[in-house]
């Protein structure tokens, strides 16, 4: 059994990696369409590689500073194993790698996927979900490599130790969640950066475009046109890809530190072959994605999805009847843990989708004004967390029941493997979510290289179906974040009983939240993910004024320029300049702030306190990043559906409170509500990290 799991774990990733490479050159292969078209693409292209390198210098200074603090704490003071700092500095660098390559691939799709979008809607579809496959394929390739080479590697170098037999479990569980970590905290400043930005240059776009001048989305008349179109690039590709590689590394490595404790090797193999069945099930279900004549995007993307997701349960319950020792127990709550995904991703859907009657009735409040769009937004969306979180408890409190029978322990790595099944199909998540900003761009190119009626709305089609499969993608990945830091607390309590044994303390078996320490953590936890979507959104607040400021600038400065004069051309350099110094200045106190509130809380309250700073970060942490991403998505698609003409259309009073609410959204959508579970993943590693120095030493612990 070990030798054939050997084997599928690394062929599915290069089968993945092989296949991303393959829809790679056939994208290629396509043209990029009339010159014009070739030109706006190059200067999106720029634009997002040069922001993505300043960035990748601004983060490399943290990674460098995080290495020297864990090289110190291996070598120097040895309290960490000689690989922590290898091993967080290569979760850093495969996250970033697969952000990278995501958003090259998005930003040589968006041309071809126009240009095709002239001849035909799947012509459309089929290059740009493929392209955004390229992404998915990548991040779950890679990181299934990854963490399988670390794992394998640890447990044949790392000696047993008969003495202390805990010893090497230690290394290997400390080890991972370093991984984790690296992963964890490169996708968090990825998020944040790339989400400052693009909110910056979409909000200043749309207040001066769309309200003040009254100029079409996406006209090139418009100086920040460009910024937004490589916004959308670094925020929901590269950004993206970084976080649902930490996603799915904190998903397994919680898991497979949960494994390791249990003893055994079935459990871990188990724990590596259904990611590696969940990795071709998305492969195959990617390859069947395309619209028949008079078909929906939104439809064919969910065929896909459903189609991976029923292999899956299929190749899963083939696996658990074939191998000895694989428990149907544990299957049964790693299906429950994807089924609930779904079902997430479907009630996501019902709240997002224009076509459903709660965008349509947002809508309708437009014609009121923009407060009525606010309101009803903001309604509808704290409404619309009730289905996820419900799911949330219910997956996990389903995987802890059927798991218990096999041991109290068993029943955490239930939990965690239900977060695994939820990430099974992340492949195919992935892919979904990369498609969106691809045909948004595709849509700007549309308009701007003025291919006509015709091809601009079968692009809009096109990114409508992207915004519904990008709000049911964030949501996917914050229910799976849900389940992931469920395990991860489990992964802390292991962690910091092994310190409190060794220290001669009592161990830990729950949180009391009668107790004093333990409630002093769950209200600072509480407030911590309200006060960094804060942050994040007056950083998008500051840099959007710095854009609106040098749109007006240009607009009166530049003659002809809002007329659209023979002759007069923005100066689109200006306005990506801003957006990314103004998103580097802002991307660093956000995240720090809230590894610095984790460390405060530990050293001051001891690891009671830890546990309950946890359990308020991550409750407090999913409503709002579910709120916020579906009121975003919400917004955002009741403009669109203004726009295609319903109540009133473009121009209309309903159409400018519509921009207005999508405006409000941008930043809830694409910066605070998605950086929000990746913000509970890195303070939930950092805690198991550092639990041995808070059992040691606390003020009030």
């Amino acid at each position: 059994m070990d030798t054939l799991l050997f084997w599928l774990v690394p062929a599915s990733s290069v089968l993945a990696l092989a296949f991303a490479w393959y829809f790679h050159r056939q994208m290629m292969r396509q043209s990029e369409g009339t010159p014009q078209m070739k030109k706006i693409a190059a200067a999106v292209r720029r634009g997002a590689m040069s922001y993505l390198r300043q960035q990748y210098k601004v983060v490399g200074w943290v990674f460098l500073g995080l290495v020297i603090l864990f090289s110190v704490m291996a070598y120097g003071f040895g309290v960490q194993n000689p690989w922590v700092p290898v091993a967080f500095l290569t979760g850093g660098f495969f996250s970033g790698l697969s952000g990278f390559l995501g958003m090259k691939t998005a930003t040589q799709a968006s041309a071809r996927t126009a240009n095709a979008a002239r001849q035909s809607l799947n012509g459309g579809l089929r290059i740009a979900f493929r392209s955004g496959a390229v992404m998915g394929l990548v991040v779950v390739g890679l990181g299934l490599l990854d963490i399988s080479f670390w794992y394998l590697l640890l447990d044949a170098v790392v000696p047993a130790d008969a003495l202390t037999p805990t010893h090497k479990l230690c290394i290997i569980t400390t080890t991972m969640l370093t991984f984790g970590m690296g992963a964890s905290t490169q996708a968090l400043f990825a998020r944040v950066g790339g989400g400052i930005y693009t909110k910056a240059a979409d909000v200043g776009a749309d207040l001066v475009g769309k309200v003040e001048a009254g100029i079409p989305e996406d006209d090139p008349r418009n100086p920040a046109t460009i910024a937004d179109n490589v916004g959308d690039n670094v925020g929901d590709v590269a950004g993206m890809g970084a976080d649902l590689f930490d996603s799915n590394v904190a998903a397994m490595t919680s898991a497979l530190v949960i494994a390791q404790s249990l003893g055994g090797q079935a459990n871990t193999a188990m724990v590596f072959c259904y990611a590696a069945l969940g990795l071709i099930a998305s492969i195959i279900g990617i390859a069947t994605a395309r619209i028949d004549k008079g078909g929906s995007p939104t439809r064919a993307l969910n065929a896909s999805t459903y189609v991976t997701t029923g292999l899956f349960i299929v190749l899963t319950a083939l696996a658990t009847l074939i191998f000895r020792g694989f428990s149907w127990r544990i299957w049964g709550a790693s299906t429950v843990g994807l089924l609930v995904g779904v079902i997430i991703g479907i009630t996501t859907d019902y709240f997002t989708d224009d076509s459903k009657p709660i965008v349509q009735k947002v809508a309708r409040a437009s014609r009121s004004g923009s407060a009525f769009t606010v309101l009803s937004g903001v309604s509808y969306g704290f409404v619309s967390a009730l289905p996820a979180m419900a799911g949330i408890a219910i997956s996990a409190l389903t995987a802890y029941r059927l798991c218990a029978p096999m041991g109290s322990d068993y029943a955490m790595f239930g939990i965690a493997m239900a977060a695994v099944g939820m990430l099974s199909i992340v492949g195919m998540i992935i892919s979904n979510d990369a498609y969106g900003p691809i045909v948004d761009n595709a849509r700007g190119l549309a308009e701007m290289g003025g291919l006509g009626e015709q091809t601009i709305r079968v692009a809009d089609e096109l990114d409508s179906a992207g915004n519904t499969v990008k709000a049911v993608t964030k949501g996917f990945a914050i229910g799976a974040a849900g389940l992931t830091v469920i395990s991860l607390l489990g992964a802390y309590l292991s962690e910091v009983n092994e310190a409190l044994m060794a220290a001669g303390k009592a161990v830990i078996t729950g949180f009391d939240i009668m107790d004093p320490s333990v409630f002093f953590g769950v209200l600072i936890g509480a407030a911590i993910p309200a006060v960094f979507s804060a942050m994040l959104m007056l950083g998008v607040d500051k840099n959007a004024q710095r854009m609106v400021a040098e749109i007006h600038r240009q607009f009166s400065s530049i003659p002809g320029l809002r007329e659209g004069r023979t002759g007069a051309k923005p100066e689109y350099d200006r306005c990506i300049d801003i957006a990314t110094s103004g998103a580097l200045m802002e991307l660093i106190p956000a995240g720090l702030a809230a590894i610095a509130a984790t460390v405060v809380v530990g050293f001051v309250g001891g690891p009671l306190a830890i546990g309950g700073f946890l359990l308020g970060n991550i409750v407090s942490g999913l409503l709002l990043a579910l709120f916020m991403s579906n009121a975003g998505g919400l917004w955002d698609n009741a403009k669109k559906y203004v726009e295609a003409g319903n109540e009133g259309g473009k121009g209309s009073k309903a159409h400018k409170a519509a921009v207005v609410g999508d405006t409000v959204g941008d930043p809830f959508k694409d910066t605070a509500g998605p950086s929000i579970n990746t913000q509970i993943t890195v303070v939930s590693l950092v805690a198991s990290l550092m639990s041995g120095l808070f059992a040691a030493w606390s003020l009030l612990g």
